[in-house]
């Protein structure tokens, strides 16, 4: 089976020349609809390493100095060899963990560190048709990437890639990420406009945002709205800022970038935001988390467009906080139903002490009655 990973982003266009506003300004309307400054009060992400599956992060960037490790090449095995900064890749770190550094670029969680695992290179490869799990026992290069991230500290893995069919090696390793409490954020991937889209009004699947257990992101606009380019199918659990949103560029400087990549990562800094304030929080509880408090949820509660809504960071933190203590709630009223008084210890099973004391006493008092009765009779007869 042929099996193309590529990355998310639709487009990286340079933002306007130097008489552009600063960067900060001109990204102030993501950090606004995904509510982050409220989240900030409480924490920055410190503590948290996201690893970011895409090309190599590029650690040199101002505003990621200092944070970023470097994993190995995850396409090549057991083979090590060197691996040149993407521009994708580190657009992508900048969404997550960007410092803000000399009034530069601030990141969902820059309180956060970035655990580089280079899986592709920039250019966009040719797309695929989707194929059936041929089973194959060895193992993917995402695979590879899961089972590192898991085992060398990453609380949170961001995966703005996507290919066509799922792979057993890499639901193995989603489930054993998962297992080791990793929280795994994935783009959806941006079909919504191809021609299958258009007549089977969904959009093929794109993996790894369509194993169970990955939380899978897409992109709206501006407004809150789908972006018409953004994947619609029942492996969207949320959405967030995808149209129009501001990243770091190699080296230096800012671009514009489109597509269900951005929403993944911002997400995955929103994941890290939680985890950096509750550690043990459980993969489960993150998604949870993050669905349950989105806002613009569509009137049916969900669907296959935005998933329940978009994510609100400062909502989502309060969310954990009420999961993490959570107790039994009772309705008024209902409290038979739930906390109250104790009902009686339930009886110990076999016989009734009482019923058998009067039974074994009554069988002694015949007893003694007949012993008398023959005592009597041999008397007479002597």
């Amino acid at each position: 089976m042929l099996n193309v990973v590529r990355t998310l982003t639709a487009a990286l266009l340079v933002l306007a020349g130097p008489n552009a506003d600063p960067v900060r300004d001109q990204q102030q309307w993501v950090l606004d609809a995904l509510n982050v400054e409220r989240a900030w009060s409480v924490t920055k992400g410190e503590g948290v390493t996201v690893a970011v599956v895409d090309s190599a992060v590029d650690g040199e960037v101002k505003e990621l100095k200092g944070r970023v490790t470097a994993g190995p090449d995850m396409t090549s095995g057991a083979v090590a060899r060197e691996v040149s900064p993407g521009r994708h890749g580190t657009a992508m770190a900048g969404l997550i963990a960007g410092s803000g550094e000399d009034d530069g670029f601030t990141g969902v969680a820059p309180g956060a560190r970035i655990l580089s695992l280079p899986l592709v290179t920039d250019e966009e490869p040719t797309m695929v048709t989707p194929a059936p799990d041929q089973g194959r026992p060895s193992e993917s290069p995402l695979a590879r990437a899961l089972r590192y991230a898991a085992n060398h500290g990453a609380q949170v893995v961001s995966m703005s890639i996507g290919s066509y069919g799922p792979l057993r090696s890499e639901r193995e390793a989603v489930s054993y990420a998962l297992g080791k409490g990793v929280v795994l954020v994935a783009a959806v991937g941006n079909d919504g406009q191809t021609d299958y889209a258009r007549k089977e009004g969904t959009s093929y699947w794109s993996f790894p945002a369509g194993y169970p257990g990955v939380i899978g992101v897409a992109a709206t606009d501006k407004q809150g709205r789908r972006a018409t380019f953004s994947s619609d199918n029942l492996s969207v659990l949320v959405a967030a800022p995808g149209v129009g949103v501001p990243v770091v560029k190699r080296e230096s400087g800012y671009e514009v970038s489109q597509g269900t990549s951005s929403a993944a990562a911002l997400v995955a800094g929103v994941a890290a935001l939680i985890k950096s304030r509750y550690p043990k929080m459980r993969p489960e509880q993150v998604a949870q988390a993050l669905s349950s408090s989105a806002k613009g949820r569509p009137a049916a509660g969900y669907d296959d467009r935005t998933g329940f809504g978009v994510v609100d960071a400062g909502a989502a933190l309060n969310a954990a906080e009420r999961l993490t203590g959570a107790k039994r709630s009772v309705v008024p009223g209902m409290e038979h139903f739930g906390e109250g008084e104790d009902s009686p210890v339930p009886a110990r099973p076999g016989p009734d002490p009482i019923r058998l004391a009067l039974y074994g006493g009554g069988v002694l008092v015949a007893l003694v009655a007949f012993c008398g009765a023959i005592i009597m009779l041999n008397q007479r007869k002597e």
